[in-house]
């Protein structure tokens, strides 16, 4: 029996996709995030709306997949998500005492990295690197991670195991970051020493 190639997923122009809609809503859920955590104080319900954007994280991806709907405002807004989510969190948690100041540092020297990096690449006229697999990990388990510090918080009685398990996944999220930020360094190290190579001496 003969086998059919799988058809190519197209990237396309188009707006409103379900993925994108998605997209959208994860989006709404950082200010709704901040208003329950910072507002009213409303931890559980902070957490809920944590877990419910970290969950689909991976969602939009799947279905635009799925569905072949991927856009190019799609391969936007889930990064975007991410870091907005990623940011949010990081604020609201160290204006709460959450979180130590050392993991803020970690990260955003991570992505102080990351956005030389892309400034350089743009200079030279080319844009970011493909997103990795390790990347793409580690945010998810942060995003994973951060609600689960937040309910040892909120409920007492279960911090003795939940605290341990949330600060597991914290630090492989953030020796992830790392890796995945060492890895778009070296790729971008390529593509400069083969721009370099090609040109007229």
């Amino acid at each position: 029996m003969s086998q059919h190639p799988a058809p190519s997923i197209e990237t396309s122009n188009r707006i409103w996709t379900l993925p994108n809609a998605i997209s959208f809503l994860r989006l709404l859920g950082v200010p709704l995030f901040l208003y329950l955590f910072l507002g009213v104080e409303k931890d559980i319900a902070a957490v809920v709306v944590l877990m419910i954007g970290g969950s689909t994280d991976w969602v939009d991806g799947y279905v635009a997949r799925r569905m072949n709907s991927v856009s190019r405002l799609g391969e936007l807004l889930d990064p975007f998500a991410d870091r907005l989510y990623i940011v949010a969190i990081l604020v609201a948690f160290t204006v709460r005492e959450v979180i130590p100041l050392w993991l803020l540092a970690a990260l955003v020297a991570r992505e102080a990295v990351l956005g030389v990096v892309l400034v350089i690449l743009r200079r030279h006229g080319y844009g970011p690197p493909p997103v990795h697999y390790v990347g793409k990990t580690g945010t998810f388990l942060l995003l994973a991670s951060f609600p689960l510090i937040l309910l040892s918080k909120a409920v007492p009685s279960i911090e003795w195991w939940m605290a341990p398990v949330a600060w597991g996944l914290t630090w492989w999220a953030l020796g992830l970051y790392w890796c995945a930020c060492l890895l778009y360094v070296v790729q971008a190290a390529r593509v400069l020493r083969a721009d370099r190579a090609e040109r007229p001496s």
